[in-house]
């Protein structure tokens, strides 16, 4: 397995593409089988010229790739570089002997529902859930049904890693690109299925820390919660709204996180209800989007239940650099002594970049001083999917890296 990766700033379509197939093909030494394209926006009037440029040069592999805000790849001089806002293409090719790679486009509305069975949702996909898929997914940032798909895929197949982004529009048509196989796509969702000899491993950075103590939902309708206590089991009389417990929380933070918690206060839900101590990764990461005072009742961007534990966090740039170098140190370490990573992808959110960091290649420059100079492509994202426990999600303000390799002996 083989994996290399090149990005282009040049102006000229045309020339960009030249550019970073000829590199990529020179890295390689052979011909690759999997190419991932990601070009900026600022192409929007050319995106129907891609697959025709990349299809002669890049013989017989699988082409996949979308439109992003940016793109991030490796540069003639040899270091990650994350373009943003401006002209750039990032090719990421693959020589992948022993694996078999399965390319698909779906449209929203035609998926099955859930009440389906798990063989309707392998039939669209067209692979068998025993030969182990992993999966890089995009879509069109306007589908609806993102949500039912990831849940879908993931009661088909338990097992597999889903990575991926929501692709990049145009500011003026708000129309985006999807290229798969020989195919420009608007709308829907692409893909490729990789499965054989590889796996992809996950990293989702949602770079925020938590605050004060691990609650637990006493009562809660939905996305509301109206009554909250400690984690574990205490009486009812100790259960106090979460906007009381907010406030008692308020009280023990410095000045600067109180003045962080004004606008970058969030909330973490627990995807484990067994797990009794909870750590970096353990918590899904969603925004605050409503208190009643009335009430002392919350609302959260998403579902929670009566049971389920939560923890306040904050978000800014230094919690968000700490968690990234966190995530990728323990990623090291617990990999030292398996099969070295031969190429990655990242789909980092368009909140994140020079909007967080105020400079540029923050997330990269973390992932090269962790892992060294391993090929990574990718793009900056309108939402980015990755696992957090054995579940898949749309996230935001994320990244979201698939790192893969052999697999194991």
């Amino acid at each position: 397995m083989k994996w290399a990766s090149a990005i282009s700033t040049h102006p000229s379509l045309e020339l960009a593409l030249r550019e970073v197939i000829e590199r990529v093909l020179t890295q390689l030494e052979v011909a690759p089988n999997l190419a991932i394209v990601f070009i900026s926006s600022a192409f929007a009037s050319e995106y129907s010229r891609v697959l025709p440029l990349l299809k002669g040069p890049l013989g017989g592999a699988h082409l996949i790739g979308c439109s992003g805000r940016g793109v991030i790849g490796r540069t003639p001089a040899g270091h990650l570089a994350e373009v943003e806002e401006t002209a750039g293409i990032s090719l990421t090719a693959a020589h992948l002997p022993g694996v078999n790679i399965q390319g698909f486009h779906l449209s929203i509305d035609e998926l099955p529902d859930l009440d389906s069975s798990p063989s309707e949702w392998t039939e669209i996909i067209g692979v068998p859930p025993a030969d182990n898929p992993h999966f890089l997914l995009m879509a069109d940032p306007f589908a609806s049904g993102m949500n039912d798909l990831l849940q879908g895929l993931d009661f088909a197949y338990p097992n597999a890693v889903k990575v991926g982004g929501l692709a990049g529009i145009e500011s003026i048509s708000r129309s985006c690109g999807l290229f798969c196989g020989q195919q420009l796509y608007r709308q829907g969702v692409i893909g490729v299925a990789l499965s054989g000899n590889i796996t992809i491993d996950a990293i989702v950075a949602q770079g925020c820390r938590p605050i004060g103590p691990t609650l637990r939902v006493v009562e809660g309708d939905r996305n509301v919660v109206t009554k909250v206590a400690a984690q574990f089991p205490q009486d009812e009389a100790e259960a106090q709204t979460p906007l009381e417990a907010l406030q008692e929380l308020f009280q023990d933070l410095d000045e600067t996180d109180r003045q962080l918690a004004q606008e970058s206060l969030f909330i973490g839900l627990a995807q484990s209800s067994f797990k009794q101590s909870l750590e970096r990764g353990d918590f899904l990461i969603r925004n605050l989007v409503g208190v009643d005072p009335n009430v002392g009742a919350i609302a959260i961007a998403d579902r929670v239940r009566p049971g389920q534990r939560i923890q306040f966090h904050l978000r800014d740039a230094h919690t968000a650099q700490d968690d990234l170098a966190a995530l990728l140190e323990t990623y090291r370490a617990d990999h030292r002594d398996l099969v070295a990573p031969a190429g990655a992808l990242l789909f980092a959110c368009n909140g994140r970049g020079t909007s967080l960091f105020d400079v540029p290649n923050c997330d990269t420059e973390q992932f090269s001083r962790q892992l060294g100079p391993v090929p990574l492509g990718g793009f900056f994202c309108n939402g980015e999917i990755g696992p957090v426990g054995k579940t898949t999600f749309l996230h935001g303000f994320t990244s979201v890296f698939g790192i893969c390799r052999e697999l194991d002996s």
